[in-house]
């Protein structure tokens, strides 16, 4: 191979095999922080066990919702009984669901990156899974190797997104999750649904009970801060109080900016309105009983790390973990989960990847493209040497290569060796004290309406 210099394409391993687990760290149950490790069940006979060993830096590692009874119940009744056991751990750090960019490809990258790291896939409608129902391996299929992994979707219709569930169910995502956060016009205007649904905490409380209905899955919602004027702290206390009392519901992923829908993109939603982690670090405090991830503004691991320090369950890092993959996704195993390092080089990142390009090459008629299939790595070599002139070299390529070998074989030239066979840098140092005074910041307590009532 040209591009992958010095790197024989034959016995390149496949996405679909991992090394034997050590099955010395693998105790049966894990005690930790007063909870204990849930097996997870996945009727996949490839699959391994992938649980390494845990870092016991904090004292708030473990939370009730992935620990519970009701957690390892919903998974062990989800498979049946000639499953091979798994063990994940927490999403103490995952990838936000984010439109045209968290495909197959991009997780399949990811994972290769990253063994522990939660990934979410691009908001799929329901009305979407409920009409391609004859053909939803496009739409919903994956590889074992992507667990731990959540599918969110999306919609305002109860029943779709009860039968988009249901139908999804065959696919064993670990968990599904329903967009309440999405400020798209097209998805919060038109669609009626995304951001524009908590306004409406009743229907969200229905939609997620019809969920869980159909699923033996945890279930989980994605929102803001608030909408428009809608933006009060006791606001967003009423949104997860209703949704969390009737329904299942009892994992909450916060963005921790309120969302603008008109006048502003969706891009300018993930700027303009201001940053409020003291909301969020509110709710931790007034539903203790409530697992929640803190998403928005965070772009590092110490900042993730950080986060954690403060108390949040989870960290959920976006667009950082897309344009810059290398250096955020290749150091969450050792600095967030404690886990020992891969020990993968770029070079060994790519041939891996390789393998599975041009396997799905094509596989939907003319998709996915050569261009498809390599636009998650345009960001592997991120501020490396070479870069710039790589990236180049990719967009003539796109016009003339037909496979994945090919396209590497006329880009890598721009990347050096000593690029190319490094292992990950040192974590550039991010914003430690980011969440230094949220303590101070803190809104007052929240009151439900009968509390109010009771005091008056």
């Amino acid at each position: 191979m040209v591009g992958v210099r010095s790197s024989a394409l034959t016995n390149v391993p496949t996405l679909y095999q991992r090394p034997a687990p050590d099955y010395a760290l693998l105790k049966g149950m894990m005690k930790f922080a007063g909870y204990s490790f849930a097996l997870s069940f996945h009727p996949m006979p490839t699959s391994n066990t992938i649980l390494n060993r845990c870092r016991l830096s904090h004292t708030n590692l473990c939370t009730p919702m992935f620990f519970s009874a009701y957690y390892t119940q919903k998974r062990q009744s989800h498979h049946n009984s000639g499953a091979v056991a798994k063990y994940y751990l927490p999403p103490w750090f995952s990838v936000a669901p984010m439109m045209d960019w968290t495909d197959n490809h991009y997780r399949t990258l990811a994972r290769i990156i990253s063994k522990h790291a939660w990934l979410y896939t691009e908001m799929v409608a329901a009305e979407t899974i409920v009409h391609q129902k004859d053909n939803l391996d496009r739409f919903l299929a994956f590889s074992p190797d992507q667990h731990p992994i959540v599918l969110q979707i999306g919609g305002s219709n109860i029943e779709n997104l009860a039968k988009a569930t249901e139908l999804a169910n065959v696919y064993c995502y670990d968990e599904i999750n329903l967009n309440c956060g999405c400020p798209s016009p097209r998805v919060a205007g038109h669609g009626c649904f995304g951001v524009s649904l908590m306004l409406n905490p009743k229907f969200v409380a229905e939609a997620m009970s019809a969920i869980a209905a159909n699923t033996n899955v945890p279930v989980s919602v994605k929102c803001r801060i608030g909408v428009d004027d809608h933006d009060s702290y006791d606001e967003l206390c009423d949104f997860i109080d209703m949704v969390s009392s009737l329904s299942p519901t009892k994992h909450f992923i916060i963005h921790s900016r309120k969302a603008l829908l008109n006048g502003i993109s969706p891009a300018e939603n993930r700027s303009i309105p201001p940053l409020k982690y003291e909301y969020f670090y509110g709710l931790l405090r007034d539903f203790p009983n409530l697992t929640f991830t803190i998403n928005g503004g965070i772009t590092s691991v110490d900042e993730v790390n950080a986060a954690r320090e403060a108390g949040a369950h989870g960290v959920m890092i976006g667009r950082a973990a897309y344009n810059n993959p290398w250096h955020i996704l290749g150091h969450v195993d050792t600095a967030i989960y404690g886990a020992p390092s891969s020990g993968l080089t770029r070079r060994q990142v790519l041939e891996k990847y390789l393998a599975y390009g041009d396997s799905v090459l094509g596989k939907y008629g003319y998709r996915p493209t050569v261009r498809d299939i390599v636009k998650p790595l345009l960001n592997l070599f991120h501020s490396a040497p070479g870069n710039g002139l790589w990236k180049r070299k990719a967009d003539a390529a796109f016009r003339n290569c037909t496979t994945i070998k090919s396209f590497f074989e006329e880009t890598l030239v721009a990347i050096p060796d000593t690029v190319l066979d490094s292992l990950v840098a040192e974590p550039s140092p991010g914003r430690g004290d980011l969440f230094a005074n949220v303590d101070s910041l803190l809104p007052p307590p929240y009151r439900t309406t009968e509390e109010i009532v009771i005091c008056a």
